[in-house]
């Protein structure tokens, strides 16, 4: 059949992990119909200046038209942040990326995992930027 697709679950490893090469990765493999999780997220690393990429993520969060049932909501636990971004990668006012995103699934920390499908982890190593922080540095910085 050619419209079928072969789905597998993948688990990548956040650790140490640059946000915009691990990003771009998932977001791929979501669109290949690929379920994916994401451990560790409170420790992969974003390159830059932490303050201005704070300074950033509030100023859309006080965008608001005054009230806070309405947007554009933050959120500031480190998953939901890291969902969030990868968000931005998909092609989400189509119907393959609003389903792609439904196959994303972030944990902070190795989530309810079992050691034998620990095994399987991907990780990706690349050597670490100069300025560098992590996504657990910015969401303490968000409280």
């Amino acid at each position: 059949m050619r419209g079928e697709l072969k789905m597998s679950k993948i688990i990548f490893d956040g650790m140490d992990a640059i946000f915009g090469r691990i990003s771009s990765v998932v977001a791929k493999e979501l669109l290949k119909g690929n379920y994916v999780d994401v451990i560790n997220c409170e420790s992969i690393i974003v390159s830059g200046n932490k303050n201005l990429f704070v300074k950033k993520i509030q100023a859309k969060r006080n965008m608001g038209r005054g009230s806070s049932l309405k947007g554009p909501k933050y959120i500031r636990q480190s998953d939901r942040l890291v969902k969030r971004m990868i968000r931005g990668m998909l092609p989400r006012d189509r119907t393959k990326g609003q389903e792609a995103f439904k196959r994303l699934r972030c944990y902070v920390g190795k989530g309810s995992f079992k050691e034998g499908d620990l095994k399987e982890v991907k990780t990706l190593s690349h050597r670490k930027p100069m300025r560098y922080f992590t996504i657990g540095e910015v969401v303490k910085l968000l409280k």
